[in-house]
Order: structure tokens, then sequence, then C-alpha cells
């Protein structure tokens, strides 16, 4: 019962990030046209090399799911809050000090800030996707692909929290960690199947990149959206999870060793 009532708190604060940044969509929109940019490049990328190849699928995709792949994987990642910025903020300026003295777990208030935000922001990236894809072929049935990509994207969103959190905490030792979040997503970008399916990659690439966990944050919901299997999305979902209690496990240890070296800079 003591847990229900602490997960309560954590998800009623997650309910007050969405209603706070319904507030922000039109913003969102604007924001979301570089989405629209990257999908029309993609879209004439990949038609010419559909095209060359002569072929109508590539690598299991046909061209039009490629074109939803990107979609998808490209809303998840736009989606995703700049937690980084913020929780390096708090290390410098002292605000983390003041975070130490709620009744509440640091780590979880800042996990339904995130998804609550994340939420908003991957619903209208979607609707935009989902837009120019029907622009380009048609009005398209929503089916039980919806449903499953969804339940993954919860995954997906968990699992770059922690690792985008377990970064940042790195602010307690050098402080700036901007670096490192730009190579972190990088290799979402790459080894973590954004740009690219798992499955276009070369065998020794593609064995690497199943073992770490980049694959699940966009990669993942992205192949559920145009691929639905049951049992292979009960396999992703937990490999996901799996991720995740480590990732959280890992995030919980850095953040205690971070905050008996505390070292406030100002405020």
């Amino acid at each position: 019962m003591i847990a229900i009532r602490k997960a309560a708190k954590y998800v009623a604060y997650a309910r007050v990030t969405v209603r706070s940044h319904l507030a922000y969509v039109p913003d969102f929109l604007i924001r979301s046209a570089f989405l629209v940019v990257i999908l029309f490049i993609f879209f004439q990328l990949w038609s010419v090399t559909y095209g060359g190849v002569g072929e109508s699928v590539i690598g299991g995709y046909t061209f039009e799911q490629m074109i939803w792949y990107l979609a998808v994987a490209e809303s998840v990642i736009l989606a995703s809050p700049k937690l980084n910025a913020k929780v390096e903020a708090e290390v410098k300026n002292g605000d983390i000090a003041y975070q130490l003295t709620r009744p509440a777990s640091y780590l979880l208030l800042h996990y339904g800030s995130y998804m609550g935000e994340a939420a908003v922001r991957v619903v209208v990236n979607l609707a935009l996707g989902s837009a120019l894809a029907m622009l380009w072929f048609g009005w398209q049935t929503p089916g039980w692909n919806v449903p499953l990509c969804l339940l993954v994207m919860a995954g997906s969103f968990t699992v770059n929290f922690l690792l985008t959190m377990l970064l940042s905490l790195a602010a307690f030792w050098v402080e700036e960690t901007r670096g490192l979040d730009f190579v972190y997503n990088k290799l979402l970008f790459t080894v973590g199947g954004m740009l690219l399916p798992l499955e276009m990659f070369p065998d020794a690439l593609r064995s690497v990149s199943e073992w770490l966990p980049f694959q699940t944050v966009a990669y993942f919901a992205a192949k559920t959206a145009v691929r639905p299997e049951a049992a292979e999305t009960v396999r992703m979902i937990a490999i996901q999870w799996g991720w995740a209690a480590l990732l959280a496990a890992a995030a919980a240890f850095v953040y205690r060793k971070g905050v008996r070296k505390l070292n406030v800079n100002g405020g």
C-alpha cells in the first residue's frame, strides 16, 4: 500500500508536467517542423536508393516501410527532453542541494517529469510524421502495431532517460557533460538504428549493436511500428526492461556516490 502511494506521487508529478506542456503544443509544432524537413530529405534519398538498386525490398523493408520506420524513429529521438542540460545546471548552481531536502526521490522526480514531457512531444511528432507519410502513401488504417508500438515506446523513453541520467550525473565530477551527451546521441543515430534499421548493418556491426542498449531506444519502437510480431515484441520489451533494471541500479549507485562528494559551486 505504501509503495502504491509513493508511485502515485510520481505519476501525479508526470501528470502535472503533461498539463504544463500542453500549453506549449503550438511551440512544439513549430519546433517539429525540423522533423518534416528531415523526413522529406530521407524520402528523396531512399526513393533514389530503391530506384537505383531496382529492388522493392531492401533489408526486409519496402520503401513505404522504410519511410514509416524513419518517421517513428525520428519522432522518438526528437521527443526526448533535454535532461542533460537540466541536471548539469542543477549541479552547477547548487539547486540539487535543495532537491535533496524533498521527501521524494531525485531520480524518480526527474523520471516523472521526463516521461510527461516526452509523452506530449512524441504525440506531436507522430502526428506530423504520420500526416506527411500519409500524404505520400495515402491513408493507413491503424492496426495492432499502434498499441504495440506505444507499449515499446514506454520502454524506449525509460532506457533513454536512464542512459542520459547516467551521463548527466557525471556532472558531479566533471561539471561539463555536453560532450558526453553529444557522443551518446551520435551512438543512437548510428548503432542505435535511428538512421538505418539494424537489418541493414554488416553482420559484424549488427552483432555488436544487438548487445548494446542503444537499439532499445529508437530501433525497437520503429521496427514494431512497421513490422509488428507478437513474439518479437515480447522479446524487445524483455530486453528493454532488462536494460532498464541494470541502468536504474547503476544510476542509483552513481547518484549516491555523487551526493557524498557534492561540491556546490554557487547559490
